[in-house]
């Protein structure tokens, strides 16, 4: 079994920035977001349940799911979004679990947006949040979505606070949009949980 480093930040924080920087290294990455959407695909048993709970009104003209209209309930509601979280979380840790126990590599980075709200810290060996300063993270998500800035703000305000999220930490990648101090701290971790896989194993 592989070391396993859960990376998680808030929204638009640069995770997945973050993590190519690790899958350059040739660190395995398990993206929970990628899970999600393969096990919402047209035909899954989380698909079916979907359109039935939100109707066929969900659906793009090819049949797969609306995900701006999607997020657009769901960052509205918070009944819905609760909904939506009870069904697919579930289904999503079975992926999960089953993807890395295939991995071979000393660890892999496992990036869960809500690894915290959702208590999945504890299935992971260690835990790197991204800190990224909000008025950023904003600008990032609008740009990103193509959203306003209100959605964007519920978006940002439904996840739980920065500074509650970083006592989580083991490990915290300072994230201000400089590439070069991104790389250098990803290198410099890279290294650590290297040893940290050594030392688990002995």
């Amino acid at each position: 079994m592989p070391y396993i480093v859960a990376l998680s930040g808030g929204i638009a924080s640069g995770k997945s920035t973050i993590a190519n920087l690790f899958a350059q290294l040739g660190v395995p990455i398990i993206d929970a977001d990628v899970i999600a959407r393969q096990v919402v695909q047209i035909g899954t048993e989380a698909y079916k349940l979907i359109v039935k709970h939100f109707s066929q009104e969900i659906l793009l003209p090819n049949n797969e799911l609306d995900r701006s209209q999607l997020r657009e309930i769901i960052f509205n509601n918070d009944h819905e979004r609760l909904w939506l979280n009870n069904l697919l979380h579930p289904i999503i840790q079975e992926q999960t679990q089953i993807q890395i126990a295939q991995q071979t590599a000393a660890y892999v980075i496992w990036v869960v947006p809500l690894l915290v709200e959702n208590n999945l810290h504890n299935f992971a060996d260690r835990v790197l949040m991204v800190d990224t300063p909000e008025q950023l993270q904003l600008e990032r998500l609008i740009q990103r979505d193509n959203i306003d800035k209100s959605l964007a703000q519920k978006m940002i305000s439904s996840q739980i606070s920065s500074k509650k999220r970083l006592t989580y930490a083991d490990d915290i990648i300072v994230n201000n949009g400089d590439l070069t101090s991104l790389t250098a701290q990803v290198n410099k971790l890279h290294q650590q949980y290297l040893n940290n896989f050594n030392i688990k194993n002995g």
